[in-house]
């Protein structure tokens, strides 16, 4: 690459949790800047988990680690042009973009979902995500037959 690798951003933990994990996500949940709202949305939804979960002996900070593990693609398929033809090349996928595509498709696929505010729907998805089912999950496991499928040009490797 020609250019020089942007400096990475130091990102402060959230107030209520104290972890670094809790503000990417708020991150990529905020829309127009508006990081209150987004706050309130995931401190909601962690309030709606733990609700629904009371037997459960898990707190709801680690019921959403373990779903947002769950929808955590180890593989992935890239396009790899060679002599005019495009193969799907399975390739691994590095720790910080397999964290990014994990929050981003939990966030994608609880927007989707149908229900009265953000928060709930957010909890649903983590609560589905958590017993490795609803769309995130679905994602993965799509992105992992696709790898797999796609092992015979694994030496395209690049």
């Amino acid at each position: 690459m020609r250019k020089s690798k942007p400096k990475q951003r130091i990102i402060l933990p959230d107030p209520k949790y104290n972890d670094t994990l809790v503000t990417r996500f708020v991150n990529d949940l905020m829309v127009d800047g508006k990081k209150n709202i987004a706050l309130n949305i995931f401190y909601d939804a962690m309030d709606i988990v733990a609700e629904k979960n009371k037997d459960k002996e898990k707190s709801a900070l680690e019921i959403w680690k373990k779903a947002l593990e769950n929808v955590t693609p180890m593989v992935e398929v890239k396009s790899r042009r060679i002599g005019g033809a495009t193969f799907q090349v399975p390739m691994e996928v590095s720790p910080k973009r397999k964290t990014a595509i994990s929050i981003r498709n939990l966030i994608k696929f609880a927007r989707q979902r149908s229900g009265k505010n953000m928060a709930e729907k957010l909890a649903q998805e983590i609560i589905a995500a958590y017993n490795e089912e609803g769309g995130a999950f679905k994602r993965k496991e799509e992105t992992h037959r696709m790898a797999d499928a796609n092992k015979a040009f694994a030496h395209f490797r690049f």
